[in-house]
C-alpha cells in the first residue's frame, strides 16, 4: 500500500463498522507495543525521580496537594476516581461517534490526531518508563482503587496495560484533542465553553487520583500537538457545507452554481439599434 493511497484514507471517513473495525485493531497493537520489553522498575522509578526533581526545580510539584486538598472532600476521590476510569474509554468512544455521525467533515482529522499521537506515545513508553505517582513511593494514595473498588494493581488488570507507561499521559493528551475538536465544531457557545474545559477536568482528574505528574500531562499535550499537525497535513479540517436537497431549487442551485440565462434575441438595450427603431 502506498504512502499517496494511506493519506488519502486518512482524509476521509469511513463506514462507522470499518472505522470501529480499524480503531479496534489499532487499540490492540497498541496495547501489545505498549507493554513491549517487560517492566523495568529501576529505571521507572529513576526516570519519576527525575521529573519529581524537575517540577521541584520549577515550583510545580503540588500534586501531593492537590490530592491531599481533594481526598478532603467527601465523595470527591470516588467521583474523580470513576471519571479517571469512564471518560477516557467511555467518553473518547461517544465524542468519536457523535463526531462521526453529527459533523463527519471534522472525523477524519480528529480521528487521525489521536491515532498519529498514540503511535508518539508508544515510543516515549517503551524509551522512557516512568512509574505513576501511586507507584513511585512518594506519599501518594490510590484513589482509584480505594475508593471505586477497581484495583488497578491487580493481576487481572496487570495483565492488560504496562503500570510504568506514565509518559506521555494519553488520558490529557486524549482529553485535549477530543476538546479542542468538539469546541471547533458546535456553534453553542455553553458547548464550546464545556468542551473546551475538558482537559483542565481531566488534568484535575488524574492528578488528584494519583496516577499522572504534570510534566506527564504536558508530555501529552505535545504528542497531541504533533499529531494534530500531522493530521492536518493528511486529512485537513473542513467546513461542514449544506447538503443540496432534490426537492428544494434553491439547494439546487446553491450546489450546482449560480444559473446563467442567455439574454433574449430582442432585448431592449440603450445602444442596440433595433430598439432605438421601436422606441422611435
Amino acid at each position: 500500500m502506498s504512502a499517496s493511497h494511506i493519506l488519502r484514507s486518512a482524509a476521509r471517513p469511513h463506514s462507522g463498522r470499518v472505522e470501529l473495525a480499524a480503531l479496534a485493531v489499532l487499540y490492540g497493537v497498541y496495547e501489545l507495543v505498549r507493554g513491549f520489553g517487560g517492566e523495568d522498575w529501576v529505571s521507572a522509578r529513576a526516570n519519576t525521580a527525575d521529573i519529581v526533581a524537575l517540577e521541584r526545580r520549577v515550583g510545580l510539584f503540588v500534586e501531593r496537594d492537590v490530592q491531599a486538598a481533594f481526598s478532603a472532600i467527601a465523595g470527591a476521590p470516588a467521583v474523580l476516581g470513576f471519571l479517571y476510569v469512564a471518560l477516557h474509554f467511555g467518553g473518547t468512544a461517544a465524542a468519536l461517534i457523535w463526531v462521526h455521525r453529527r459533523h463527519p467533515h471534522a472525523f477524519a482529522h480528529l480521528r487521525t490526531t489521536l491515532i498519529v499521537s498514540t503511535g508518539l506515545a508508544l515510543t516515549g513508553y517503551v524509551l522512557y518508563p516512568a512509574a505513576p505517582p501511586r507507584l513511585s513511593d512518594l506519599g501518594f494514595a490510590d484513589t482509584v482503587s480505594t475508593h471505586t473498588g477497581l484495583n488497578l494493581s491487580s493481576d487481572l488488570l496487570g495483565s492488560l496495560y504496562n503500570p510504568i507507561a506514565a509518559v506521555p499521559s494519553l488520558h490529557f493528551g486524549y482529553a485535549l484533542a477530543i476538546g479542542v475538536g468538539l469546541a471547533r465544531v458546535v456553534s453553542r457557545r455553553s458547548l464550546r465553553i464545556a468542551f473546551a474545559s475538558y482537559p483542565a477536568l481531566m488534568l484535575l482528574v488524574i492528578v488528584a487520583t494519583g496516577n499522572h505528574f504534570f510534566f506527564d500531562a504536558l508530555a501529552g499535550g505535545l504528542v497531541i500537538a504533533a499529531g494534530w499537525w500531522v493530521a492536518g497535513r493528511a486529512a485537513p479540517l473542513r467546513t461542514a457545507r449544506p447538503q443540496a436537497s432534490g426537492h428544494s431549487p434553491v439547494a439546487r442551485e446553491n450546489a450546482l452554481g449560480p444559473v446563467r440565462l442567455p439574454a433574449p434575441q430582442d432585448a431592449w438595450t440603450p445602444h442596440g439599434a433595433a430598439s432605438r427603431a421601436r422606441a422611435a
